[in-house]
């Protein structure tokens, strides 16, 4: 991981096993292949990222805090590992890979702890769950998307703090909007202990 945090996505395999203190064969020999490499690299990104984002996805204080909190720790692993972020994405270029597994199921999984949360405030509040996992997921989206074309583009338009702004203000619109169409009106500043 270090390697590829500092020398980027197209690091090859000789340069890993340098940095891992072995040589090129014995790569070789755990790996089946570069993919196989690539997404065992993917697991232990994924794995660093979410023990720094993890207790940010637990709602705390008020709705707008428990966004803001999220998005700004999310976005701070982003801006010091983007490398590594870019890696997730893309693969290594001999090796370009979409869809990877593990992305993929950390990016559900997440979704579904904020589909559970919806669902646990939407019951509490007497109302149906079924908008829940559509929403939850459509936030993931739109946070993923947003974040790997900034990322992508270096001429970026946006600050790193303009970009969390932006994030928090659409999060907000959009679950607010979609409570809103369920006759439930809270706002940024409403604790989300009193929707738990």
């Amino acid at each position: 991981m270090d390697a590829i945090n500092e020398g980027g996505s197209d690091i090859g395999v000789k340069q890993i096993a340098e940095r891992a203190g072995v040589p090129r064969s014995v790569v070789y020999r755990i790996f089946k292949d570069r993919g196989d490499l690539d997404e065992q690299l993917r697991a232990r990104i994924i794995e660093r990222l979410m023990q720094f984002v993890a207790p940010a996805l637990l709602p705390e204080g008020t709705v707008g805090e428990t966004i803001a909190h999220a998005v700004e720790t999310y976005l701070r692993w982003i801006v010091d590992f983007p490398r590594l972020h870019q890696f997730l994405g893309t693969g290594s270029p001999s090796h370009r890979t979409t869809g990877s597994r593990v992305v993929t199921g950390t990016k559900t999984a997440i979704a579904l702890q904020i589909t559970a949360l919806l669902e646990a405030i939407l019951t509490k509040l007497g109302k149906g769950t079924e908008l829940s996992e559509t929403l939850a997921f459509g936030l993931i989206g739109l946070v993923d998307v947003s974040v790997n074309r900034w990322l992508s583009n270096p001429q970026h338009a946006l600050t790193a703090e303009e970009l969390a702004s932006f994030l928090e203000v659409s999060i907000w619109q959009v679950l607010d909007g979609n409570l809103r169409r369920l006759d439930i009106r809270i706002e940024p500043s409403t604790p989300v202990a009193d929707l738990q």
